[in-house]
């Protein structure tokens, strides 16, 4: 699989209709009634997609609704959540978000540091999953970090969300199997080669899936992006739906991108 993927996706990447902007926010497609214009279910963001494109600096989706973020081990998705995804929804309550490697890190404390980690995966993945189910009963604004290996986890969370009156969202981070694998020497964590394979081959999937205009089922919208789009990502944010209440404030063109409504790019920063 290759961040360079172009498919037959047209000069702005996006499939079902819909358009453009000009703001620098993208908002999911799939939006609630009265919000702004909804965009097709798949945007496809990556600057080998779109190279003459301008950056997209935020995601918006609904207060309420779930994200998957997906891509191979070291490709960026636990650095994307923690810098991008803001801290409260616009509901005022706090966004959820849950990743494995967190579940992996408090148990590495409290074992015995030789133990590998292939004796204790039974358990960090029932921490992980019992942490994610927790979060699915409060009705918070849910991010989940996903290696994209497990159809089950995916539908499972469709199936949530539906019952919760949302949507369920995926943002897949596309990179070269190299780009990932180099992310895997600078974090100093290593998945076998067996095992890195399986998920190279899910996410290849996934993405030339997307890439052809289907989302995974169940998902009301999917965003493909490539380590330079992700890089110009600066915000992930669950914006009050419309008619709960008061509006959530709306953020600046220059400075925020919807995931669920319109799309308005802003160019991207310079890389260092």
């Amino acid at each position: 699989m290759s961040s360079g993927n172009t498919a037959n996706t047209g000069e702005t990447g996006e499939r079902d209709g819909g358009t453009l902007g000009t703001g620098g926010h993208t908002e999911a497609a799939g939006a609630a009634p009265g919000t702004e214009e909804a965009l097709p279910r798949v945007r496809d963001l990556r600057r080998a997609a779109r190279p003459t494109a301008e950056s997209t600096a935020e995601l918006r989706y609904a207060a309420g609704d779930l994200l998957v973020v997906s891509g191979l081990p070291g490709s960026g998705k636990s650095t994307l959540i923690r810098r991008t995804v803001t801290a409260l929804d616009g509901r005022g309550e706090p966004v959820r978000c849950v990743d494995s490697q967190d579940s992996r890190a408090r148990l590495e404390r409290r074992l015995p540091v030789r133990l590998p980690y292939g004796a204790y995966r039974p358990l960090a993945r029932l921490v992980h999953y019992a942490r994610l189910w927790r979060a699915l009963r409060s009705g918070a604004s849910l991010v989940v970090h996903d290696c994209g290996q497990r159809d089950w986890v995916r539908r499972g969370l469709a199936r949530e969300a539906r019952r919760r009156g949302t949507a369920l969202h995926v943002l897949l981070l596309a990179v070269t199997p190299e780009t990932a694998l180099a992310g895997q020497r600078a974090r100093g964590r290593a998945v076998p080669r067996a095992a890195f394979e399986r998920h190279r081959r899910a996410m290849e999937r996934l993405v030339t899936a997307a890439a052809s205009g289907r989302p995974p089922a169940g998902a009301a919208s999917v965003v493909l992006l490539d380590r330079p789009a992700a890089a110009a990502l600066r915000t992930v944010a669950f914006p009050r739906r419309a008619g709960a209440g008061a509006p959530a404030p709306h953020p600046s063109p220059s400075s925020s991108v919807p995931a669920q409504a319109t799309a308005r790019p802003t160019p991207a920063p310079p890389t260092t």
